[in-house]
């Protein structure tokens, strides 16, 4: 039975990793859409306040599949392998914009555009993996037989785009708790259509997975059957309500109602699949690990669980209420006092100065992401006792090449006073 726990425990973290990280995916994926950078910088501070912890329930899911549930890892894995890299490497990129526009004093547009672009890569990506399992991986005795473009199928296509649209549903309820103003007001307006997408996605998607899906959907069962039906009824009804708070008060009701759809929208997802995990035929009992390893794994993930969840809670906690903007800002600085207070308007984010030339900053850009691949390369020739790609020599003048852009790097920012605490407090 232990097997079973572990299978409880990667649908807890992915269902947890689905509510807390597909809402700031989809406000990242709403930032394309908006031309006005004073509110798509406050979209980056919202998220900058609690990305890193949402996104650590992937991560737990990860693990236990490692350790718990090794046939679904040895199949999955291989089987995703080109979406699931692509997913990792946006993830990356969208944790360093947001960390990079935070820091700035003004909005960067390139940070700016490789947030909302990094975010709607990895939501398709994860679509693209959701999809191809659900699809059903060629696989023989808990290994992956098929070739590299399995997961490329129409239905995989489908559900990437039905992801899109259920992330985009959970930004904007998350946005019409968080904000204020034209933004509220924007989510607000966004919200009943959004819903519409989700259930269209939801019926098609429901739909479509007889097909795609190569084993029969046992819903002849009745306890099946009505596990599914309550599941359906339940997201009907949250999603009602959602419909009904999008432009109302209280402002937490639709995200608390999109989040009820989404975890019943998992159950019945679970109500006509279990215990197949991985289509054709790969069980929870067959994909399990040794009774060691399960108790071993359970009392670990166990332990972490609570502590990932006390944190996000008190990180909700902490940044409860609506966002609210500093009271002053650089662009005051050189303002009269009182000149702010007295207009009535609230601060305006200056655009930050340029990096220089189109043409470097192009260059410079292109060169981080060959040191990014570089890195990579480091890692597995090193760290794997592989050595193809480069020896202890190109090591050394790999990691010296870094120390220098490194030591570089701190003294421009030292130049330009980036260091000096005190200018920046006042």
């Amino acid at each position: 039975m232990l097997e079973y726990t572990s299978y409880a425990l990667v649908l807890f973290a992915l269902g947890a990793y689905v509510l807390l990280d597909g809402y700031d995916l989809g406000i990242g994926i709403l930032s394309l859409f908006d031309r006005d950078d004073r509110r798509r910088k406050e979209y980056n501070e919202l998220i900058a306040t609690a990305w890193d912890a949402n996104e650590s329930w992937i991560v737990l899911a990860g693990v236990v599949l490692w350790a718990g549930l090794p046939g679904v890892y040895a199949t999955v894995l291989p089987g995703v392998y080109l979406p699931l890299i692509l997913m990792l490497l946006a993830i990356v990129l969208r944790g360093t914009a947001i960390e990079l526009q935070s820091a700035a004093s003004g909005y960067r547009r390139g940070w700016g555009l490789v947030f909302g672009l990094a975010s709607l890569v990895a939501t398709l990506c994860q679509g693209l993996v959701i999809g191809a399992v659900l699809s059903g991986l060629p696989h023989r005795g808990g290994v992956f037989t098929g070739g590299t473009w399995d997961w490329l199928t129409p239905y995989s296509v489908l559900c990437a785009l039905g992801l899109v649209a259920v992330y985009l549903l959970a930004g904007a309820a998350w946005l019409q708790d968080k904000t204020t103003g034209t933004a509220h007001a924007w989510a607000g307006r966004l919200g009943r259509p959004l819903i519409l997408a989700v259930a269209v996605a939801g019926l098609v998607l429901g739909s479509g997975l007889r097909l795609a899906d190569p084993q029969p959907l046992r819903l002849d069962q009745p306890l099946r059957a009505s596990l599914f039906g309550l599941a359906v009824a339940v997201a009907v009804v949250c999603a009602a309500i959602a419909w009904y708070g999008f432009g109302r008060r209280p402002d937490w009701r639709p995200f608390a109602a999109v989040a009820g759809t989404e975890a019943a929208g998992l159950l019945a997802l679970v109500a006509v699949t279990a215990p197949v995990v991985v289509p054709p035929g790969l069980t929870v009992h067959a994909a399990a690990g040794p009774h060691g390893s399960q108790l071993f794994l359970l009392i670990g993930v166990g332990g972490c669980m609570p502590v990932v969840l006390t944190y996000n809670i008190y990180a909700w906690w902490v940044f409860r209420g609506k966002f609210a903007r500093p009271p002053a800002t650089t662009a005051e600085a050189g303002r009269p006092s009182g000149t702010a207070a007295a207009s009535g308007q609230p601060a305006a984010v200056v655009p930050a100065a340029g990096d220089g030339p189109w043409a470097v900053v192009v260059a410079r850009r292109v060169l981080l992401t060959l040191l990014a691949v570089g890195v990579a390369a480091v890692s597995q020739d090193v760290f794997g006792g592989v050595r193809v790609w480069i020896g202890p020599v190109g090591v050394f003048v790999f990691a010296s090449t870094a120390l220098a852009v490194w030591i570089r790097s701190d003294r421009r920012s030292a130049a330009v006073g980036e260091f000096d605490l005190q200018a920046a407090e006042q």
